[in-house]
Parts: structure tokens; sequence; C-alpha cells
């Protein structure tokens, strides 16, 4: 089996669907360490009536628990959706060494609100739009439901 971008983003995809089953926001995250998920993550905001609880943020708090450290920098987060600016500010503080999204989100995304200005670790690297289609479908299609 290959443990490539494509291979993680499914994974994150996996938990998108947890959420859109559930009527949350189909958003996923995994934290990748060493080439092994240590933690997964899908938007709860209405499960827990939390605005923060958002795919990122869960993950990230799962694999802060895993690892025993507030940092991560040796760990990849794969999102299926841009990521917001509250989650970018997680993702700068847990100095996680590289960031993964599908789809793009233009309506509430950290490319809306940041510009130019990089909202990450410097020490990070962001690679964008691995699956995003597959990302973006899920999404609309969620929303579509809701109209």
């Amino acid at each position: 089996m290959i443990f490539d971008d494509d291979y993680f983003m499914r994974e994150a995809l996996k938990q998108a669907r947890l959420a859109y089953e559930a009527r949350e926001v189909p958003v996923g995250a995994v934290v990748v360490w060493d080439n092994k998920i240590i933690a997964r993550g899908h938007n709860q905001v209405e499960q827990l009536n939390d605005s923060t609880a958002h795919a990122e943020m869960i993950a990230l708090t799962s694999a802060f628990n895993t690892v025993g450290s507030k940092y991560l920098p040796e760990a990849t987060l794969y999102v299926t959706v841009e990521p917001c600016l509250m989650c970018c500010g997680a993702m700068y503080w847990s100095k996680l060494h590289r960031i993964v999204y599908g789809a793009p989100d233009v309506k509430n995304g950290f490319k809306r609100t940041t510009g130019t200005n990089w909202p990450f670790h410097q020490k990070a690297t962001l690679t964008e739009g691995v699956l995003a289609e597959e990302c973006a479908q899920l999404i609309r299609a969620f929303f579509a439901e809701r109209r």
C-alpha cells in the first residue's frame, strides 16, 4: 500500500463522511506522524454546541494527547477543506511541519482573511488541492440537501 497525500486525504474524507452522516458540515482531518495516522477528527460543532469544534481542532487536540506534547513539529495535518483563520491559529501554535488540504473555501477559508500573509508557522509547508473535487463534492452535496 502506498501512503501518499491521496491516501491520507482519503482517510480525512472518511472523517468528513462521518460528519455528513451526523448532519455536520462534512469536513474531516487526520494528523500523520512518521507515516502513521496518530489522530482523526471531523466537525462536531452541532453535536457539541461549540463553534470551535472544527475537524482540525478535534484532530489537533487528539494528536497532542497522543504525542504528549503541545507541539507537533514532525506532523502533517490533512484536512478536506481549506482551514479557517481560527484553525490556522491552532496549526501555527502547534508548529506543524506540513498542512495539506483538499477543496478551497472562498467564503470562510484563511485566504479570504489573510490575503498574502502566511498564517502558519514559518517552518510549515502547504500543499493545496489534494483530491479537491472529491472534497468539494461532499460539501456541495451537503448544502444542496439543506436548500
